[in-house]
């Protein structure tokens, strides 16, 4: 069994699907529904973007 969001899984609802005893639960969240519809061609396409990160550097401001 599993179920699809296109939002995020809460923490408890991810434990729930791995709890012992229980039911085997796949959850798919929206992140990853998006990368299996890419991978698989359907109705999204993957395209090669390259994504910047800034990360502050602490140590420069504090001198300024």
């Amino acid at each position: 069994m599993g179920f699809i969001a296109t939002d995020l899984f809460t923490a408890e609802a991810r434990r729930e699907a791995v709890r012992d005893g229980a039911s085997a639960i796949d959850l798919t969240d929206g992140s990853d529904l998006i990368e299996r519809l890419g991978e698989l061609e359907l109705g999204v396409r993957i395209t090669e973007k390259t994504v910047r990160e800034y990360v502050v550097d602490t140590e420069w401001f504090g001198r300024v």
